[in-house]
């Protein structure tokens, strides 16, 4: 196994060197990694636009950051179709089955661009086609043409304070208000919207949160630091379900959103038809520090990005991954940190779960199998606690499987709308 092992890593400046995209994005890195399998030690010297390898035996073979981890770790990495704990790199670390020791500061200015280069090895699928459920089908266009999507601008109060919120609606009938992660928007639910099997029975709703996508932050923004607290949450929903006179929606929200139905199950059932939490659970222990989010000398977009790829499953449509990671891309400085303020500090739900009744509002949790933030034993626990709350794992699909591979979402997700349409 090592020699196979050092066959591999010995293949790694070859690919890169016949990748002209990955030398492009190198072209200001200049770092070394120390690659370890067991026994065998290799150092990866990366220049701009240029990988070499390199021995790692002497005493002044020196090098930046190391990656260590036992020879089936690696092969298990490079399978075409990764196991959940293999697929990435910090779910590597996560499932103990990496370390990562050394400078953080080159592999987070870098994050993505080392993923890629150490997964070149990995056999490329079969490609996903991508869904798209508009009145064109799947082929796309061959006219110009409008998706059936509104979207307008909605001045209402939250807390007191004023604001306008950009909110995007498909479809008609049961109210469906869609939450969006931590550090994005609602054009997470836009293969959603595009879904005529719920858009016939269903008015969706997604609003992107104050300070998120299209939504401005509040006057005086610039003086203040933004912090989501669990109070902050509930009172922006609250207060979207009243100024758009909802008649007890459904909710569906994903990973803080996911949370936060919690929250609202505990405190306000009869106000709601249904309650979905994608990727939630009452608690996760934080599995980095989110200071990297946000600082100067770590691009904020990118690292953000680029942590969040990896707790995307392998195998989905290529063009819905990436536009899940350039909604990253776009996010406000220090605003995916300060969501992670209730994801990790504030929003500690392990009490308030005690208090559902799940008689008076259904509960459904649901998990990606490729999720390392929300796991599905995570979300697995939290139903077991909770009488009467449906638990769901979602084979094939990550931490944001209404974006990743919707296509794939859809066929865990339509069960549950028909369920509650019946109830």
């Amino acid at each position: 196994m090592s020699e196979e092992i050092v066959r591999v890593f010995e293949r790694l400046p070859a690919l890169f060197d016949a990748s002209e995209p990955l030398k492009r994005r190198s072209a200001r890195a200049r770092f070394v990694l120390l690659l370890e399998a067991g026994a065998e030690k290799r150092r990866l010297r990366l220049e701009p636009g240029a990988l070499s390898l390199e021995t790692a035996d002497g005493p002044m073979d020196g090098w930046d950051l190391a990656l260590r981890a036992e020879p089936q770790a690696w092969l298990d990495h490079w399978a075409t179709v990764p196991r959940p704990d293999a697929a990435d790199l910090f779910g590597m670390a996560r499932h103990g089955r990496l370390k990562i020791e050394g400078d953080f500061l080159p592999l987070m200015q870098h994050l993505q661009l080392v993923k890629d280069i150490l997964a070149l090895p990995r056999p490329t699928p079969g490609k996903a086609a991508r869904l798209d459920t508009g009145p064109a089908g799947k082929s796309g266009p061959t006219e110009p043409s409008f998706d059936p999507i509104i979207g307008r601008y909605l001045r209402l109060q939250i807390g007191g304070e004023p604001h306008r919120l950009y909110v995007e609606e498909a479809g008609k009938g049961i109210p469906l208000l869609c939450l969006h992660t931590a550090g994005a928007d609602g054009r997470q639910y836009r293969g959603l919207m595009l879904d005529p099997k719920v858009t016939d029975r269903f008015r969706v709703i997604a609003f992107d949160m104050p300070w998120h996508g299209k939504s401005s932050p509040p006057e005086g923004y610039q003086d203040r630091e933004y912090k989501l607290s669990t109070a902050d949450y509930v009172g922006q929903i609250l207060a979207v379900c009243d100024a758009l006179e909802l008649d007890r929606p459904v909710v569906l929200g994903c990973s803080i959103g996911g949370r936060i139905v919690l929250q609202l199950a505990a405190d306000h059932p009869d106000r709601f038809r249904g309650l979905i939490g994608a990727q939630g659970a009452a608690w996760q222990a934080p599995w980095y520090d989110t200071d990297w989010l946000h600082r100067p000398d770590v691009h904020g977009g990118e690292v953000c990005a680029a942590l969040i790829s990896g707790n995307t499953a392998p195998g989905g449509p290529p063009a819905e991954l990436h536009e899940t990671l350039w909604h990253y891309m776009q996010g406000g400085p220090g605003i995916f940190k300060g969501d992670l303020w209730f994801y990790r500090v504030d929003g500690d739900l392990r009490e308030t779960i005690k208090r559902i009744d799940t008689a008076r509002c259904p509960l459904t949790l649901m998990a990606g199998e490729y999720d390392f933030s929300c796991r599905p034993e995570d979300m697995q626990a939290t139903a077991d606690a909770i009488p009467g709350c449906e638990a769901i794992k979602m084979e094939g699909l990550g931490h944001f499987p209404m974006s990743e591979n919707y296509e794939q979402f859809a066929t865990y997700l339509h069960p549950v709308l028909e369920r509650i349409a019946a109830g």
